[in-house]
């Protein structure tokens, strides 16, 4: 099977296997506050990753690319839709793009649809310096995800089995290049211990990629003729690995929540959890290709109106107030919290007027 052939059946796989609300979102609730002084028009969504401003903190993150005429097409309307609504755009892994430049028009249309858009271009770990700058170059991209992909290689029957020097690598590409480097977990979550490493590296920002999304392991074992089956629960919850990642990065280092995000309170909960940022992809994908263009966008849309109308029933004008708003966790998520060492209960204590 070519490298193009398996990106069109892993988009096939994504909508059939769906995503397993295992995010731990609904561990969470927000505490009600019932003197908000604010009013709807004062309040701003605009955020920062690293050097860029966004108009919103929710974007469209890296799905595909590099499989042909589907997939150029999926990214176009994407584009579109980023471009009407005002939000940024990642684009899939473009290696195959770089092995094969009759691909490449897969991506760049990205860039035709949105010219004056943020852009985000996206490569593995395993790339060079010279391949993560033609990603770049390829897109006229405003920043660059890396991103990080183990479980999902082993568990792919033509996988990578090597993964030595994906740091170094990592760290080349950072002091290279001339736009923002993010380094992106792809559904298995980052941990205190992944995050304690990258921080100190000049990145921009991390994406946690939490479990309970997009599962890549449960795809690639349907594609298997024998199924590495313990990998399908594979992985940090995207709850847990915000709150890794925020209460262990400088703060300097912008967060970035990603993983079977699904609704504007999934992405209002990982805003007071701590994220700069929300990347949606399988949501928005499934949206895209089930119920067309125009209900992309509506969507889009009508996650901006609801996350405002829930920051002014909070009092919370910025992304950066939301971050202060209390919230009690339960169940396993405390759990999980709690033993790492993270004191859930302080989430809820911590003041916010």
């Amino acid at each position: 099977m070519t490298r193009e052939q398996r990106k069109r059946e892993h988009i096939q796989y994504a909508l059939s296997t769906g995503q397993s609300r295992a995010t731990g979102f609904d561990d969470i609730d927000i505490v009600h506050q019932s003197l908000p002084n604010i009013a709807l028009n004062d309040l701003s969504i605009q955020t920062k990753i690293g050097e860029l401003t966004l108009s919103s903190p929710i974007f469209i993150n890296a799905m595909t690319g590099g499989g042909g005429r589907e997939t150029e097409k999926i990214n176009e309307n994407l584009s579109i839709a980023a471009r009407e609504s005002g939000v940024a755009m990642a684009v899939g892994s473009q290696m195959s793009a770089i092995k094969n430049h009759a691909e490449r028009q897969t991506f760049r249309v990205v860039r035709q649809m949105n010219p004056k858009g943020i852009i985000l271009a996206n490569i593995g770990s395993e790339a060079t310096i010279e391949q993560a700058a033609m990603a770049v170059e390829m897109l006229e991209a405003d920043a660059l995800q890396i991103h990080l992909n183990v479980i999902q290689e082993l568990a792919m029957p033509e996988g990578d089995r090597n993964f030595f020097g994906a740091y170094e690598r990592i760290q080349a590409i950072t002091e290279s290049l001339p736009v923002p480097v993010i380094v992106k977990e792809t559904g298995f979550g980052l941990s205190k211990e992944a995050v304690n490493q990258l921080s100190a590296l000049p990145l921009a920002a991390i994406d946690v990629g939490g479990f309970g999304g997009t599962n890549f392991a449960a795809i690639e074992n349907a594609r298997r003729n024998r199924a590495l089956a313990y990998f399908n629960n594979w992985g940090i919850s995207t709850v847990a690995s915000i709150v890794e990642a925020r209460q262990t990065a400088p703060q300097h280092l912008n967060v970035i929540a990603s993983g079977g995000i699904q609704h504007s309170l999934d992405v209002l909960k990982a805003l007071i959890l701590g994220a700069d940022a929300v990347g949606m992809a399988g949501f928005l994908l499934k949206t895209l290709l089930q119920e067309g263009f125009e209900s992309l966008l509506v969507e889009i849309n009508e996650l901006h109106e609801d996350l405002k109308m829930m920051m002014c029933a909070l009092g919370a004008t910025t992304v950066e107030e939301l971050h202060r708003v209390p919230v009690v966790i339960k169940g396993e998520t405390y759990h999980w919290l709690d033993v790492r060492g993270f004191e859930p209960r302080g989430l809820s204590q911590r003041p916010f007027k």
